[in-house]
């Protein structure tokens, strides 16, 4: 079986540029499919959640080329509105579709979503919202479709339940072609929620306040919407990874093509557990140099909504936790099933337990061991990963096509930072 091969105990050191934004990537992809001429998208990263949508804009029709990080599409030659095909099972961000499909044309009809098994996802607030605009939606469980439909979509006030990024995204796709004005209340204020609405105001929508909790889009009807240039923005979470990694492993590494302000949550916790996080301007660009000479102070650490603390980066910091000075909590409100990483951190000599309720408790050893272990999901690769990097002695991480779907050239880049690191077929 494919695998990594890890000799760990070799600090990282050096410099690593940090991909375009997966999850900007996954949202703006769909997003295309609401204008009506050519789009073209920069800065995307070569990565298998990438891949698999350009199949599905392909098998509806659109014209679609990737090659150097440069995503075009040309929705114009689009012939269908039903995305039926087993891609749309193989990640999450495929629901994207059904708001992008019904904004365009009133009619969307698609699979539902798959992705990784990290807890309860439901898609309720997608649902509600997109009701709340006049579409009728209709579930076939038996056959694991959903279709939407709307003679004309129509602005409301819409109140999320919690702040949602699916759904405010799906949301916003929908409403920027609706008649009238919608407000999303409650909405959520990650910054690939931003990114998606600035390209939707470069395509001609009217969308304000993204990254508050209230936005305000002022629909523009259908087909009103045209093609554009658009770079997305750097990956917060790849960059967090690579600053877990850079201290886990006792190393220096300059995370280069970021944004600070994203990584402020990330930032405060590696300084709390003692890691040095300098910010400096190299060029035009921001860069962070991460540090650390010493085990890890424990903490406490809660996930939520953004500007707190990303649940994308709780597996990767409880592998950096796993050779802390003490007793460490973690607590996933986000998703409260996120812990089937713990089993495979275990093996590897960590001492970790999952207390129920979303809450895990870490006691600090003083070093892990090299081991055979299975990633469950992406984010949990990736803690893997870097436990691996962290561990004595040679380990081998299985199940890499979930760390494919998520991060861009990961092996290539963890060797230019000194990783004795190896893929085998």
């Amino acid at each position: 079986m494919e695998h990594y091969k890890i000799e760990g105990g070799h600090p990282l050191r050096g410099k690593v540029t940090i991909s375009g934004a997966k999850n900007a990537a996954v949202a703006i992809i769909p997003a295309v499919i609401l204008c009506n001429s050519a789009c073209r998208l920069e800065n995307i990263p070569n990565i298998e959640d990438v891949a698999i949508l350009r199949n599905i804009l392909s098998s509806l029709g659109a014209e679609v080329d990737f090659s150097d990080n440069v995503f075009t599409a040309n929705p114009v030659t689009i012939h269908t509105n039903e995305a039926l095909s087993e891609d749309m099972t193989k990640l999450r961000a495929s629901y994207y579709l059904l708001g992008a499909l019904l904004g365009r044309y009133g009619y969307a009809k698609i699979a539902y979503p798959g992705g990784c098994a990290i807890g309860e996802r439901p898609i309720d607030l997608h649902i509600k919202g997109l009701s709340r605009l006049g579409a009728v939606i209709d579930f076939d469980k038996a056959n694991g479709i959903i279709t939407a439909k709307a003679h004309t979509l129509v602005g409301a006030e819409i109140y999320l339940d919690k702040a949602s990024v699916g759904a405010t995204i799906n949301i916003m796709l929908a409403a920027s072609c609706a008649e009238g004005t919608t407000e999303i209340h409650n909405a959520a204020k990650e910054p690939h929620v931003v990114d998606v609405a600035n390209f939707l105001n470069m395509c001609g929508a009217r969308i304000k306040g993204a990254g508050t909790d209230t936005i305000r889009i002022v629909g523009v009807g259908r087909g009103n919407l045209h093609g554009c240039s658009y770079a997305i923005i750097p990956d917060q979470i790849e960059a967090g990874t690579f600053m877990i990694a850079a201290a886990a492993t006792g190393g220096e590494v300059v995370i280069k093509n970021i944004i600070p302000a994203h990584l402020e949550a990330i930032t405060a916790k590696l300084m709390e557990a003692g890691v040095s996080v300098d910010p400096a301007i190299e060029g035009n660009d921001y860069i962070l140099n991460v540090a650390s000479t010493m085990r890890p102070r424990p903490l406490r650490i809660e996930t939520c909504t953004y500007p707190g603390f990303p649940t994308d980066l709780q597996q990767p910091m409880m592998a950096f936790l796993s050779t802390a000075r003490g007793e460490s909590i973690i607590i996933d409100k986000i998703f409260t099933e996120r812990f089937k990483h713990v089993n495979e951190l275990n093996k590897m000599g960590a001492n970790m337990r999952v207390l129920g309720n979303g809450k895990a408790e870490i006691i600090g050893v003083e070093s892990l061991h090299g081991a055979d272990i299975y990633a469950t999901d992406l984010r949990a690769g990736a803690a893997l990963i870097i436990a691996a990097l962290m561990a004595k002695g040679e380990t081998r991480v299985y199940n890499l096509h979930y760390t494919d779907r998520g991060y861009e050239n990961l092996e290539e880049k963890l060797k230019a930072l000194g990783a004795r690191i190896k893929r085998v077929n």
